[in-house]
């Protein structure tokens, strides 16, 4: 069992299956949304994963059909979902455990902050690959 929380504590979470291989995220709904240079995810069936407490749990559509799931209180992202799908893509930033997953690639480059470098031995995709 994975489990995963917000900073503030308020929504709690775990993951009874395997955590997908990780990708880092360089798009600007991204950076905008975490207030850092890139998101860290990685897909989770929606059956193996389940809310233990969820209730200041807000939701934002960022994009149309894509929604972003994050604590009221404190703002921490804590999944987002498309509309259709079976997976959720989980924000690694809000694990309590390790993932036990690998590192995959850097996607959506093309929209990457100017003031930094990827010197990575991963690799890197325009958009979504």
């Amino acid at each position: 069992m994975i489990t995963g929380s917000c900073l503030c504590g308020h929504v709690r979470y775990e993951i009874s299956g395997a955590i997908g291989d990780i990708v880092h995220c360089h798009c600007q709904t991204c950076r905008k949304a975490h207030g850092s240079a890139f998101s860290s995810v990685a897909g989770v069936q929606g059956k193996d994963f389940k809310l233990m407490s969820d209730d200041v749990l807000g939701c934002y559509e960022s994009s149309p059909g894509k929604f972003r799931y994050f604590c009221q209180n404190c703002a921490t992202q804590i999944y987002a979902k498309k509309e259709g799908t079976e997976h959720i893509v989980l924000r690694l930033g809000s694990l309590d455990d390790d993932p036990q997953s690998k590192e995959l690639s850097h996607i959506w480059v093309s929209q990457k902050a100017s003031w930094y470098s990827l010197n990575s031995r991963l690799p890197e995709y325009a958009e979504f690959e």
